[in-house]
């Protein structure tokens, strides 16, 4: 358990040290954050609230249930929301570095979350690509550049199963 201060750290103190399979001959051998977000979650967690320091997400959790049709958000909407953003952002910028004149692209991220053993649940993630102007083998090549590139799918892989399914139109 850590101790709790008040004192926030800058932002350059977080580390985002690549793990052991980033590979770039050109990778600084600290890198810094450039930006770091700050969210607070207060309350009875999953029934809570959860706000950024800079005010501009404030919102009521609630436990995902597949049966009520809840009115409040829960943390695995912000996380599909996160990543498909992410994710559709990398798969643009890797048809740039490709040189593939993508028309446009879109990004549709489900999140589930269940059981894996007794008192442990787990995540999984499905991203359904679609690319507007360039061809299925095309695609598929800038997706797996998009996902060397995402943080997102840097920060999950070979934590959680992630799912990326391609698609053109």
């Amino acid at each position: 358990m850590t101790e709790h201060t008040d004192t926030v750290a800058a932002e350059t103190d977080i580390d985002i040290t690549p793990g052991e399979g980033a590979e770039h001959e050109r990778a600084p051998k600290h890198p810094k954050a450039f930006y770091t977000a700050q969210a607070t979650a207060t309350g009875d967690g999953r029934n809570g609230r959860v706000a950024t320091s800079d005010g501009l997400l404030d919102l009521d959790l609630v436990i995902p249930n597949p049966i009520t049709k809840p009115k409040k958000t829960n943390p695995e909407q912000l996380f599909a929301s996160g990543f498909a953003a992410c994710f559709n952002s990398a798969f643009q910028g890797a048809a740039k570095l490709l040189k593939v004149k993508l028309v446009e692209s879109e990004v549709t991220a489900r999140v589930g979350i269940g059981p894996v053993a007794l008192n442990r649940f787990g995540l999984g993630v499905r991203l359904a690509v679609t690319a507007t102007g360039i061809d299925q083998e095309t695609a598929e090549r800038v997706a797996e550049k998009a996902e060397q590139m995402c943080p997102y799918s840097n920060a999950t892989r070979g934590n959680i199963p992630v799912e990326i399914e391609v698609r053109v139109k």
